[in-house]
């Protein structure tokens, strides 16, 4: 059994997906043997998924961070963006998979690297893109946190970006 345990009500970060809320732990029969499941809610993808009690560790799913993870992630906001120079299909991946690890100091990252101040030149519609999903990926979380609104949340992030 898995050291993992989330109670009905529970949010957790699923990394390819967020922040959603454990609804329901049932148990399904699949291929004739018993199952232990998590019900999970996204509810900003009108999305419901299905994970395996034995299978949490391998998927990523986790709590959501702490305050203290969280003020490491907002720190990296403010530090200088790092851009490499390598060609951007190669960076997008990486971009990527750093969104989609869950990890909010790594989506951070991305937030920073790929923010666009008012005197710097226009982002390309796929940086926009990717830019946009790690701002609302780690504004979720940090409203989840807070306890504040996803709205708010991405708010303060601006701030602390434009500062």
């Amino acid at each position: 059994m898995s050291s993992m345990t989330f109670k009905t009500g529970d949010y957790v970060v699923y990394p390819a997906h967020g922040v959603g809320q454990v609804i329901d732990r049932q148990t399904q029969e699949i291929g004739g043997h018993p199952l232990e499941l998590f019900v999970i809610s996204f509810e900003r993808e009108r999305m419901t998924l299905k994970v395996p009690v034995a299978k949490v560790k391998n998927s990523g799913l986790r709590r959501l961070s702490t305050k203290k993870v969280m003020e490491t992630a907002l720190n990296t906001l403010k530090g200088k963006a790092r851009v490499k120079r390598a060609m951007w299909s190669r960076r997008a991946q990486e971009y990527e998979a750093k969104i989609n690890s869950g990890d909010p100091v790594s989506i951070a990252e991305v937030v920073r690297d790929l923010h666009r101040s008012a005197t710097q030149p226009e982002q390309s519609y796929s940086e926009r893109q990717i830019y946009e999903q790690a701002l609302e990926r780690l504004a979720h979380e940090l409203a989840a946190v807070e306890q504040i609104d996803s709205l708010a949340a991405a708010e303060k992030l601006e701030k602390m970006l434009a500062a």
